[in-house]
């Protein structure tokens, strides 16, 4: 089967390294934002989850670039990202100036929603430290070059955080691609994100120009036609999800236009209620594709970070097995079980993923 050629592992001081901003998520457990009167304290963030996944779960060396504010809720992220193992070396600290009206570090407020209601997020993430990265910010030539890094992981939520993180993106991307790293970039499209700052055009222009300097790119059918403009014809726009042909069609549409990509991996959901949902997902590696075991009525606990977890396991199915049909089973498979737990990162282990993968079912394990 073919595989992507990455570097060797022990040329690198790193296996993943995720760029991206992290949010202390206010979890309300069953209940709802509005009403609570207290909270569990997760750390998220679409581009990290990848990271910790592939570090907690599948035991690769994972590093975040990032900027924290070095205030009381920084250190409880510093605090929460070292409990997950992965490396904070590269992340960039700002003096706070007390009240945060310069610079602060996000919060996300999100309830898991049940049945016939759905997952609601609510994020305070104005001013952050992240969202005022810029070029030159982060010596990439020495994260890449002279320590090493076999991947790079970021995404469309880091860009769309201002005017200077699409910079950053490209800076690293191309000093990664440079060194002989691989890199992967999640569209995670969010229209709260850009709403403010152009809309879908922006959203567009930006992600079409990043995606000249992606191998791997990853999203739903959502993410692939806002962020890249790909329009596929004679599909009904009511349907809750794009038919299975009509994947394979954007993905060859994308992979026309953007020759640069080597493999591509979307989920395919189609949502019944917030606690139950088809699931599944498809890749493109090597002019291939290769689709995973479909899980309908799957039960969710928690939806987020089910994409993020997907990600990690497919991009741990190419780096480590060289097996697309593998990646996207893994991919398909952590994402399913990331969704049974609270909070959005994977409590997941390798030998659940691939018991899973591999047809497992939910027996008792004794």
């Amino acid at each position: 089967m073919p595989a992507l050629n990455t570097l060797p592992a022990d040329k690198c001081r790193y296996d993943i390294v995720s760029l991206g901003e992290v949010m202390l998520r206010l979890d309300p457990g069953e209940g709802r934002v509005r009403t609570a009167r207290r909270f569990d304290a997760w750390e998220g963030g679409g581009e990290y989850n990848v990271a910790r996944g592939l570090r907690r779960c599948f035991g690769l060396r994972a590093g975040l670039v990032s900027a924290f504010v070095r205030d009381e809720v920084g250190l409880l992220l510093e605090d929460l990202i070292l409990q997950g193992g992965v490396d904070m070396s590269h992340v960039v600290w700002r003096d706070s100036d007390g009240i945060g009206r310069t610079v602060r570090n996000g919060l996300n407020f999100t309830e898991r929603g049940f049945g016939v209601r759905g997952a609601i997020g609510c994020s305070d993430r104005g001013h952050t430290a992240a969202s005022q990265l810029k070029a030159g910010d982060v010596d990439w030539d020495d994260l890449f070059g002279r320590q090493g890094a076999r991947w790079l992981h970021t995404g469309g939520i880091f860009a769309a955080l201002s005017e200077t993180t699409p910079e950053v993106v490209i800076e690293a991307t191309t000093a990664a691609q440079k060194h002989g790293a691989l890199v992967s970039y999640d569209l995670n499209y969010r229209p709260s994100l850009w709403k403010s700052i152009g809309g879908q055009a922006k959203a567009q222009e930006v992600n079409r120009e990043i995606a000249k300097h992606v191998d791997v790119m990853l999203g739903n059918e959502e993410d692939f036609s806002a962020c890249l403009g790909l329009e596929i014809e004679g599909v009904d726009e009511n349907l809750e999800q794009l038919p299975i042909d009509s994947f394979r069609s954007m993905i060859e549409t994308a992979v026309k236009q953007f020759p640069n990509l080597k493999a591509t991996g979307t989920t395919l959901r189609s949502v019944k209620t917030a606690t139950r949902n088809d699931w599944g997902a498809l890749a493109w590696v090597d002019g291939e594709f290769y689709e995973a075991t479909n899980r309908p009525d799957l039960e969710i606990l928690d939806r987020v970070g089910g994409g993020d977890s997907f990600a990690s396991g497919f991009i741990y199915g190419l780096l480590e097995l060289a097996d697309p049909q593998l990646a996207v089973e893994y991919g398909a498979a952590h994402g399913a079980l990331a969704m049974t737990t609270p909070g959005d990162t994977s409590t997941a282990r390798v030998a659940e993923v691939d018991k899973l993968a591999r047809g497992g079912g939910a027996r008792v394990d004794r």
